[in-house]
C-alpha cells in the first residue's frame, strides 16, 4: 500500500444531495483498488508535542451525537447503523482510552443545544470550529479540514503538466455563486475569468461539456464527484490544496462542554495516538479512497 503523508491544514460547506449519499456507499468497497495508487493523508498533528493522556474515569460511559446527513463523515450505513470517518474515528478513540461509548443520532441545527442540555458528552460531526465556537465549549484540536481545490481535464494526472499558477491565466474558472471559494477565486485568481453557477453540479457539467476550463470548490464535494458515476472518469485535480483559514476555516474538531475540559484533553491525547499508531490513516483510506487532499 502506497500513501503519502502530508502535513496539511480548513472546512467546508455542508453537503445535502442526495446522490451524495449513494456516491459515498459506492466508493466504500473501492478502497482496495486504490491502495496501489497514491493518497494523500492530511496530518493535523505536531509529531514534536507529547500530549499526556488526563485520567477520565473507566466507568463514564461517553454519550457521542452525530448528525447522519454528511457523508463520508457521518452517515448511515447499509444497516442503519451511524458510520462515517467522523463516527468511527470517535468510537476508535474511546477504544484507545479504555471507554465505553454510544452513538446517538441528532438533527445537525440540534447538535450543539442537545450538548448544552447534557443530552450527549461530545459531538462527532462537521461544525466548523470558530473563535465563538471555543468561547462556547471545549474544542479539540481539528482532526479534518476540507481544502479547496481546482478540478479541470485531462482525466489521467500523468497526462497533465505540473500544476503551476501560471496555468490558470487566461483560464474560465467555474464557482459556486456566493461562497467562500468564489472570494477567494476572486482575491488570487485575478488573470482568470470566473463563472459563477448557482450550484456545483451545473459547475460540474460546465466542465464536462468544456464550457469552463477549471472548477474550483471544496475538495470534499469534488473528490466525490470525480471518483464517482456522475463525472465518468472525465476529470481530475489540478493544484492545491487551498488551506486559507480565513476563507475556509480552521477545521473541525471533537466538541465537549466547557467544564468538560478533561475529556477533550484524553480526546486530543487519544486523536494524536490514533495518527501515530496508523489508525487515522486506516480510517482515512477506508473512507477517502480519492483523498480531497
Amino acid at each position: 500500500m502506497r500513501y503519502i503523508i502530508t502535513n496539511v491544514a480548513y472546512f467546508g460547506r455542508k453537503i445535502k444531495s442526495p446522490w451524495l449519499l449513494a456516491t459515498a456507499l459506492f466508493l466504500a468497497p473501492l478502497v482496495g483498488a486504490t491502495q496501489a495508487q497514491t493518497v494523500m493523508i492530511p496530518n493535523f498533528w505536531d509529531p514534536k508535542a507529547q500530549l499526556e493522556r488526563p485520567e477520565v474515569p473507566a466507568s463514564r460511559m461517553i454519550r457521542f451525537l452525530v448528525d447522519d446527513d454528511f457523508p463520508p463523515l457521518h452517515f448511515p450505513g447499509l444497516d442503519g447503523t451511524p458510520t462515517g470517518f467522523s463516527v468511527e474515528l470517535a468510537r476508535a478513540a474511546c477504544e484507545r482510552l479504555g471507554l465505553t461509548c454510544t452513538v446517538q443520532v441528532r438533527r445537525f441545527d440540534t447538535l450543539l443545544n442537545a450538548l448544552s442540555e447534557k443530552q450527549g458528552d461530545v459531538v462527532a460531526a462537521a461544525i466548523p470550529v470558530t473563535a465563538e465556537l471555543r468561547q462556547r465549549f471545549a474544542v479539540t484540536a481539528p482532526y479534518f479540514k476540507i481544502p479547496a481545490r481546482l478540478v479541470t481535464k485531462p482525466a489521467q494526472t500523468k497526462d497533465m503538466p505540473a500544476f503551476t499558477a501560471k496555468l490558470l491565466q487566461g483560464k474560465t474558472i467555474g464557482v459556486v455563486e456566493g461562497t467562500a471559494h468564489e472570494a477567494f477565486a476572486r482575491a488570487f485568481m485575478r488573470g482568470s475569468t470566473l463563472k459563477p453557477y448557482p450550484e456545483l453540479t451545473a459547475a460540474e457539467a460546465a466542465l464536462k461539456s468544456g464550457a469552463v476550463d477549471y472548477i474550483f470548490a471544496d475538495g470534499l464535494s469534488l473528490a466525490l464527484w470525480v471518483g464517482g458515476e456522475d463525472a465518468g472518469g472525465c476529470c481530475a485535480f489540478a493544484g492545491g490544496p487551498y488551506l486559507e483559514s480565513r476563507f475556509f476555516g480552521e477545521g473541525i474538531g471533537f466538541i465537549a462542554r466547557a467544564e468538560d475540559d478533561a475529556l477533550r484533553r484524553a480526546l486530543d491525547y487519544a486523536l494524536q495516538q490514533l495518527w501515530k499508531e496508523g489508525k487515522y490513516a486506516e480510517l482515512y483510506l477506508r473512507f477517502f479512497p480519492i483523498s480531497p487532499f
